[in-house]
């Protein structure tokens, strides 16, 4: 029945049109003559009816009214309402001044419009309120919701609510820092203060929830709010903004718990997809270190461009295994390679580029932890210096079109052997010149939740009890979403000649002590009180601020507002070539201090820390190549 009704939906409110104007006729007939209609004014009656029922007919199907939804009528659909009425209106005017001449009542004629648009009005929101009424009962206990956020989200989040009311959530209020909109009523639901009354509001009316309905860029204020959410013993669930979904309306499905990127107070980048699946299609694709935060992400966004072929290489088998797996559930029409190797093994290089002859490769592998590589410098090296020139050989030997360099802010006037080593790699894309293989490198801070990175290590300290351990009050660093970061390397492969530099706008830079008092609160606990903050001092190869560019590097727009190119002086092939066979004899011969002093001289404004000067003490015939 309801699969009838939805098909006939057109032909159905095109009857209630028909009637709609005979009753409101009749009506504005009965009113002007005071009810009992003599027998002219009857006459008169049945004579205009025709003529303005198929005027108004003509003119409402022109408008669409029996297109407009009923469950989800709003101002808009009201609007075109009221302005086919008064079309309406005016053509029944005229055809009736025609047909039947100056005999008939002009206040007929406002009668007659006000009565039909009211009427209308009314049977639409009294359909819609009987559509809501059909779901309103609660499939599960009540949960008793404050919105928080009285703006647009807001509003659709209570409408969407509404419209699902089987799950059992019942909204008691709106909070917002607006005092304009204090004790305003929108759709009967009252603002009932601002987030200084989130406890007692929350105590008062018996609140379970707060569902947050605020723009991506409050980081700071959502940090308040869950510090009242905590005092008040309510939970907090984020509704998305904008940006995070599609069209204006909210799914239920969509309101999530608050993240920490949620707290950072920038938005996260967007970029558009359809350059992207022109781009990757029916492509052959390499992506190394498979298995990491930032290569495994990258293996999830290239799937869904659909590639011709898919290949994950990395040294770590059980991570390839689990993205492999992972890949295989989501994307069972992809053809996803699993490749087990190292970037230091030229032949296993040549053998994968042999055998799969990939298109694309996207570099991501690479030793990045800090101040483990100021005491393993030879690693550091081997890996992303002579790894990074290993593949960068074999793509151009085996005429691969393009090669993506996962490079770090850490490389910018770097104070460790890690940021050294991501310079070198840097400027072996700039010189690697030898075949068409187009060279770029992509540069940004850190990434929230990757392996190796603060976040998990800051989670686990506060599933123990703390203290969290910070390194310096006032260490600040560039953060990113995992997902965004593989998909400005992404972007980043779209554009460009070769040899450039990109890197994102990332706002700025988050202060890491801020950083740990918002995991905490978002824990549900309090900084200094239920968990100790203490500070450990910097590590060596650490710096207190990362910086995106060097001071001599110019920046140039690109068709992303976030996007920008960097771009020093060209670093001269020749030479780079001689200092890092200078790099490997001092890597054969174990001598750390040389091996630094190296890296000084290709990137001058490299400062080295104590620690990496120091001599290595481990024997000469000894190697960590893993």
């Amino acid at each position: 029945m309801k699969t009838s009704l939805s098909r006939h939906r057109r032909a159905i409110a095109e009857v209630m049109q028909v009637l709609l104007a005979i009753a409101s006729l009749a009506v504005s007939f009965l009113l002007r003559f005071d009810f009992p209609l003599g027998p002219l004014d009857a006459r008169l009656l049945f004579q205009a009816l025709p003529l303005l029922v198929a005027v108004k007919l003509v003119v409402f199907r022109g408008f669409g009214l029996s297109h407009l939804g009923w469950r989800y009528i709003g101002f808009p659909d009201l609007l075109r309402i009221g302005l086919a009425n008064v079309a309406a209106s005016v053509a029944a005017a005229i055809a009736l001044r025609l047909a039947i001449g100056s005999n008939f009542p002009r206040s007929i004629y406002v009668l007659d419009f006000l009565v039909c648009l009211t009427w209308m009005v009314a049977g639409r929101a009294t359909v819609k309120w009987l559509l809501e009424r059909r779901h309103a009962a609660p499939s599960k206990p009540e949960r008793r919701t404050l919105i928080y956020g009285a703006g647009k989200t807001g509003v659709a989040t209570l409408a969407e609510i509404r419209a699902h009311a089987g799950i059992g959530c019942r909204v008691m209020g709106f909070l917002d820092d607006d005092s304009s909109k204090r004790s305003m009523r929108i759709h009967g639901v009252r603002v009932l203060g601002g987030r200084t009354d989130l406890a007692s509001v929350a105590r008062k009316q018996g609140i379970d929830e707060v569902l947050l309905a605020l723009p991506e860029d409050s980081g700071d204020q959502l940090t308040e709010i869950l510090e009242q959410c905590r005092v008040a013993r309510v939970s907090a669930k984020r509704v998305p903004g904008l940006l995070e979904r599609i069209g204006p309306r909210v799914r239920m499905d969509q309101i999530r718990d608050v993240r920490l990127e949620d707290l950072l107070g920038r938005p996260p980048a967007r970029w558009e997809q359809d350059g992207l699946l022109a781009h990757l299609s029916g492509r052959a694709v390499l992506v190394t270190g498979a298995g990491g935060s930032i290569g495994s992400e990258l293996c999830r966004q290239i799937a869904r461009h659909k590639p011709r072929v898919l290949v994950g290489f990395d040294q770590a088998e059980t991570a390839l295994y689990q993205i492999e797996q992972e890949l295989q559930e989501r994307f069972p029409g992809l053809v996803f390679h699993p490749a087990v190797g190292s970037i230091q093994n030229p032949r296993r290089l040549e053998e994968l580029f042999g055998e799969h002859r990939p298109e694309s490769v996207y570099h991501a592998a690479a030793y990045k932890h800090v101040p483990l590589m100021e005491t393993h410098p030879f690693e550091a090296v081997e890996n992303n210096v002579f790894g990074t020139r290993n593949l960068a050989q074999a793509a151009s030997m085996y005429g691969a079109e393009e090669f993506v360099l996962v490079s770090s802010d850490k490389a910018v006037r770097p104070a460790g052997v890690m940021g050294a080593t991501k310079r070198v790699a840097e400027m072996i894309c700039q010189a690697e010149r030898s075949g068409s293989t187009r060279f770029r490198a992509v540069r940004f801070g850190n990434v929230l939740g990757s392996s190796g990175s603060v976040i998990p290590n800051f989670r686990r300290q506060i599933e123990a009890g703390g203290p969290v351990t910070v390194t310096h009050p006032e260490m600040r660093r560039y953060f990113m979403t995992i997902p965004e970061a593989a998909e400005l390397v992404l972007q980043a492969a779209a554009m460009g000649s070769g040899g450039e530099i990109f890197v994102l706008d990332m706002g700025e830079p988050v202060r890491i002590l801020d950083l740990a008092r918002k995991m905490v609160v978002l824990s549900g606990l309090r900084p200094d009180i239920d968990i100790p903050i203490v500070f450990s001092g910097t590590r060596p190869g650490e710096k207190l601020f990362e910086e995106l560019r060097a001071l001599e590097e110019n920046t140039t727009s690109t068709p992303h507002a976030q996007i920008r190119i960097f771009s020093g002086p060209a670093p001269q092939p020749e030479l780079i070539w001689r200092a890092i066979d200078e790099l490997k004899r001092a890597v054969t011969d174990r001598k750390s201090a040389r091996v630094v002093g190296l890296l000084q001289k290709i990137v001058p404004d490299y400062t080295p820390s104590p620690v990496a000067l120091r001599e290595s003490p481990r024997p000469r015939s000894f190697s960590c190549i893993v």
